[in-house]
């Protein structure tokens, strides 16, 4: 059994690279296919398929039965000879595998060939829209290629069109959210968003282990009701974001101009590093490509989850400022959802809630990039933590498979949906319930009973002695057993 594809290459030109999904082998054997949990797959084919040994009879086997690595592609580019390249696209100009190579080198190395245009054949996709998320592509004469990519050379996110995206999709989460919005009054509707706001905003603060003032709550508040009028994909919208969010001594007036990284500190000279954003020197021109990306990716066509994956996720990896990243990165799917219109008007939901509720899920569609790429980077630390890094990382930055984050992603929005917007909205009818049934016992003021309420959930459903003697001595031991029963019923009764 011998390597074929991606994983052929790499090894024979000893590429620093993230392996690609699906690795190809030759066996002497019958054809098979493992699928792993983590949707690695290893695909063995007979010695028929078996391609030259050499380079471009490799990338061509690659292509097609491989896939569109972008990241791995630009590494083979880069180590390629122009004249082999060329030589390989003269051998056949008009296949459709040449073709797409003969653009992507182009693109990817910005350096043009010694070939002329085509002047005559069918136009071919440079993605499979079955295969992958694409964009209706436009035109380019030179290869007659139809360039359906997500973003351009700056920056060039892929997402595959998995098993479980696929689903997802099918199950049309925006539907569900308004069929369930349906079975409740518009009031109910509009004093759970008000206590949805809030807890979307404590739960983004507290997943970076954040205590906000109540300013800063109030603030970030603000910004998510704002989330679905304005575009804040863009560099100053950005930066004001930042600055509105942050400390104001931590505000950036650019992105930074630092080295950055994401780490915890072991010892007291000892600091585990667990992600590196990209160097600031190639920060401008990959924020440049993700805000095109974002234009490209208004299109209706692209759903906007997938949309705010690519932008949220891929935000977040480019760490363009000091402070604030993670905030912005959640704030972004918001917006997007929002704007895209997979939100319903008027309606918040809270991702990171369910983020900070799943924090294993969380931080492993986080990790399934910063891992891959980190023994990839040659960086030291000074003793005063500063950062510098010593390789060229930009295209780990610049062609990111992001399939796995638009999974998660999927996934968050679902149990927001299904789990935290029911269960506020059951909480609300069932407080309702709650409270009309109380004054049925004793008719006290609404905040009086508020209290009473909050005071029963935090003592397991029951008034306890010391809260009775400091705030309700003036209700009789019937009252008080007859307003805790009234509490008991309603959480027998509640649905779930």
């Amino acid at each position: 059994m011998k390597t074929a594809g991606y994983a052929k290459i790499i090894q024979q030109q000893k590429l620093a690279v993230i392996p690609n999904w699906h690795e190809s082998y030759i066996t002497t054997g019958q054809a098979s296919r493992i699928e792993a949990p983590n949707g690695q797959v290893r695909e063995f084919y007979p010695a028929a398929y078996d391609p030259d040994d050499e380079l471009t009879a490799q990338l061509e086997f690659a292509l097609k039965y491989d896939g569109v690595n972008l990241l791995i592609l630009s590494k083979i580019f880069a180590a390629m000879p122009r004249e082999t390249i060329a030589a390989y696209i003269l051998s056949k100009p008009t296949g459709k595998y040449a073709r797409r190579i003969w653009y992507l080198y182009e693109m990817m190395t910005e350096s043009r060939l010694p070939i002329d245009d085509l002047t005559q054949g069918n136009y071919v996709d440079l993605l499979d829209p079955d295969d992958y998320y694409t964009l209706p592509g436009k035109a380019v004469q030179r290869q007659r290629v139809r360039d359906n990519l997500l973003g351009d050379a700056r920056f060039c996110p892929t997402i595959r069109r998995t098993q479980k995206i696929t689903q997802f999709e099918q199950s049309d989460l925006a539907a569900r959210c308004r069929q369930i919005m349906k079975d409740y009054p518009l009031e109910l509707l509009k004093r759970a968003l008000s206590y949805l706001y809030t807890k979307e905003s404590k739960s983004s603060f507290e997943i970076e282990h954040i205590k906000p003032t109540a300013t800063r709550t109030e603030r970030f508040v603000s910004l998510l009701q704002s989330a679905e009028k304005e575009d804040f994909f863009h560099k100053t919208a950005l930066i004001e974001l930042q600055n509105q969010i942050v400390d104001e001594r931590f505000r950036d007036h650019d992105y930074r101009a630092n080295q950055n990284y994401v780490g915890e500190s072991v010892s007291l000279h000892n600091e585990r590093v667990h992600f590196v954003s990209p160097k600031p020197k190639d920060l401008a021109g990959l924020m440049a490509g993700m805000i095109a990306a974002h234009e490209r990716l208004n299109d209706e066509s692209l759903h906007p989850v997938i949309h705010a994956a690519v932008i949220a996720y891929g935000f977040v990896f480019m760490h363009p400022f000091e402070d604030g990243n993670g905030r912005i990165h959640r704030f972004l799917i918001h917006n997007i959802l929002s704007r895209r219109g997979f939100t319903p008007a008027g309606i918040m939901f809270p991702v990171s809630a369910v983020m900070l509720k799943k924090m294993d899920e969380y931080d492993a569609s986080l990790e399934a990039f910063s891992k891959p790429i980190m023994p990839l980077i040659d960086y030291a630390l000074d003793d005063q933590g500063r950062m510098t890094v010593a390789n060229d990382t930009r295209d780990f930055y610049r062609f990111i498979d992001l399939t796995t984050q638009a999974e998660a992603l999927f996934a968050f929005i679902r149990e927001t949906i299904e789990v935290e917007l029911v269960e506020e909205l059951r909480f609300l009818v069932n407080y309702d319930k709650t409270k009309r049934a109380i004054q049925e016992v004793v008719d006290m003021p609404d905040r009086m009973i508020d209290l009473f309420i909050r005071c029963c959930f935090q003592n397991h459903g029951k008034l306890s002695q010391r809260k009775r003697e400091d705030l309700f001595k003036m209700l009789s031991d019937q009252e008080v057993a007859g307003m805790e029963d009234a509490i008991r019923q309603a959480q027998e009764s509640d649905p779930q």
